[in-house]
């Protein structure tokens, strides 16, 4: 195939500009794009060995998805048809104007090259976006040879291998998403306007406000309504305890009550008369013995969600959008990774050194490659497309914004904490019987930092240090009285704990969880509320009355039915999630899976038709009552 025209399409105009240059050695021609000031053209020539060899290359990229799914014409507005036709109404793929002038520039390219070759992103969205480009370019070259690159980042050597080992599309994780995209549209968009056209008449708030449905959004909006609730609903208890101190050897030693508290305060004051009665305590265990701090596992796209939302005071969607600018820079590996295990062909040590020079964490690094480096713990999971989230090269402060800064040092600082040492020290435990009751004391000694030293999202601190008890031997405590407190509500609900939920209950892909979360804020179901001030802040999720009154008449309409869940919770939603993945696998067919799922969502469509009248119920009560107290 030698001397062969190549197309290369990128899913970005970074990621093509940035492969152009690797392949070129930046011996490449810069042609614009006739309507689109994004996307540029690059030419130049590249050998890809093997059976290409020598090739004459033009270098382009989409901006994301080529097409758009939607409802043919006549079911485009809002009361063209009763909403429920939408489940089975026609629908057509198409290129929006937007992208017109990029779809015509692939179509153009692709008229006299031999081979298309996809760059786009190594997931489920990039194999889609793929057969996109792919179907685009047969439109005008039905023969041209179509393959696939496989990359994670855009790091010189990594993208000349790729360039040399191209491999296919993968059809069934575009199937995937093209099942997901058609049961979103049609689920989405029969919900969605039966719940505005039946319930925006209910008051002048919402005549303007589309209230929108969504597989995702209203399993996460549940999430943040239940916390309230709970909080809100939650009635405190008085409790009473004991506690009991010994001072000794110039230090006091606080002893916790094994029972923690009761809510009885008259069996705690007969409980605290048999300590005293005793007058003595005798120690029963002293166990001393080397504890550690494990080192955090290699970094996946949701822990860099919870921890940036936590501890970088950005919210999961400015995350995931630094994250995407990081990576398309060439400065980190490629954000969206299920991946929590190093592949052993990764060199680590080279990554490594590539820190050297930075004059927060260089010294740090040069202590790993002076004999400090430990093999990073390998968790449970891998998606076997790409590695853990990773910096790929050392960039200075001065090149990056603030948010860049935050989220770079966060990945440095992690992948540095998972090729150290974990933390040790000691640990100590004494219990003791007093009268009938049995108290324990727990003192830390941190013996090594190791990881700590770099990783300071971690804390792990030295504790009251103990005396030396014996086993068997008795004293008389110092003090030993009553307290009393109260019990204290949930807080409500924070980012890093929704994102949590979501993923432990399936919703959405963590790719996706940002995105979801946006939508909610974007709908004014949720609003984010400080708790506390300056650098300890806590930003908090609160649903507005509008988001109370959606997932309550929603349980109200599928209350008793146990052979019908609610849409407000997340059952429906991981069902569909693991039925995708079977598209992946190829034990299932699309087809066969979007059917299924449309016909279990027209049932609940047309059980929500018949109880509209609770739904509304609760809007008047969430909306219109509660506006008028």
């Amino acid at each position: 195939m030698a001397g062969s025209k190549v197309l290369c399409v990128a899913e970005k105009p970074a990621i093509a500009k940035a492969v152009a240059q690797h392949l070129s050695g930046g011996r490449m021609r810069t042609l614009h794009v006739n309507g689109n000031r994004y996307v540029k053209n690059y030419v130049f020539d590249f050998n890809f060995g093997g059976t290409w060899g020598d090739c004459s290359v033009t270098m382009t990229s989409v901006m994301g998805h080529l097409t758009s799914v939607e409802f043919q014409r006549e079911y485009m507005g809002w009361t063209s048809c009763p909403p429920a036709q939408l489940f089975e109404a026609p629908i057509h793929v198409y290129v929006d104007k937007e992208r017109a002038a990029i779809a015509e520039n692939i179509l153009t390219q692709a008229r006299n090259c031999n081979a298309l070759f996809i760059w786009t992103d190594c997931d489920r969205e990039g194999e889609h976006i793929g057969t996109e480009v792919r179907d685009k370019a047969r439109e005008s070259n039905q023969r041209i040879i179509v393959k696939r690159a496989m990359f994670n980042n855009t790091e010189r050597a990594h993208i000349l291998n790729a360039a040399r080992s191209l491999g296919d599309l993968d059809e069934r994780q575009a199937n995937a998403v093209a099942a997901r995209i058609e049961l979103d549209l049609r689920i989405g968009a029969a919900f969605t306007r039966l719940l505005t056209l039946q319930l925006q008449p209910l008051h002048d708030s919402l005549q303007n406000h589309t209230i929108s449905y969504g597989s995702c959004q209203f399993p996460t909006l549940g999430f943040v309504v239940d916390r309230y609730l709970r909080v809100k609903r939650f009635k405190s208890e008085k409790f009473w305890g004991i506690k009991v101190m010994h001072a000794r050897d110039n230090m006091k030693v606080n002893f916790l009550w094994s029972r923690v508290h009761l809510f009885d305060r008259a069996a705690v004051i007969m409980m605290l008369e048999r300590c005293l009665m005793a007058k003595k305590a005798k120690v029963t265990k002293v166990n001393q013995k080397p504890t550690s701090k494990w080192r955090p596992l290699p970094l996946t796209t949701v822990d860099l969600q919870m921890m940036g939302t936590r501890y970088l005071h950005m919210d999961s969607s400015a995350v995931m959008k630094t994250a995407e600018a990081l990576y398309t820079k060439g400065f980190i590996s490629y954000p969206r990774t299920e991946t929590d295990q190093f592949d052993k062909g990764i060199d680590l040590k080279k990554l490594i050194e590539k820190q050297l020079e930075d004059q927060s964490w260089g010294e740090y690094a040069r202590g790993l490659l002076d004999g400090n480096f430990k093999t990073p713990r390998a968790g449970r999971h891998n998606d076997r497309a790409h590695p853990p989230i990773h910096p790929v090269c050392w960039v200075s402060p001065s090149a990056l914004s603030a948010n860049e800064k935050k989220v770079y040092e966060f990945v440095v600082r992690r992948f540095l904490a998972c090729c150290s040492d974990d933390a040790k020290g000691q640990s100590t435990e004494v219990e003791i019987q007093y009268g009938d009751e049995m108290f324990r004391a727990r003192g830390l000694i941190v013996l090594e930092r190791n990881y700590l030293d770099v990783y300071v999202y971690d804390k792990w601190e030295s504790t009251q240090q103990l005396p030396n008890y014996r086993v068997g031997e008795q004293f008389e405590p110092t003090e030993a009285n009553i307290f009393d407190g109260k019990t204290t509500p949930p807080n409500y609900l924070t980012e890093p704990e929704l994102i949590g939920l979501m993923d432990a209950n399936g919703i959405g892909t963590d790719a996706t969880m940002a995105e979801h979360i946006e939508k909610i804020k974007m709908r004014s179901y949720i609003g984010v509320h400080s708790r506390g001030g300056g650098r300890n802040a806590v930003k908090e999720l609160i649903p507005s009355r509008l988001g109370i009154a959606l997932i309550l008449g929603y349980d109200d309409v599928f209350a008793g039915l146990a052979d019908k869940p609610s849409l407000s919770k997340p059952f429906l939603r991981k069902e569909m999630e693991l039925e995708m993945r079977d598209v992946c696998a190829g034990t299932r067919m699309r087809q066969h899976v979007v059917q299924q799922n449309l016909d279990m969502y027209r049932e609940l469509f047309i059980h929500t038709q018949r109880r509209m009248n609770m739904l509304k119920s609760a809007f008047r009560r969430y909306i219109v009552e509660e506006e008028n107290v």
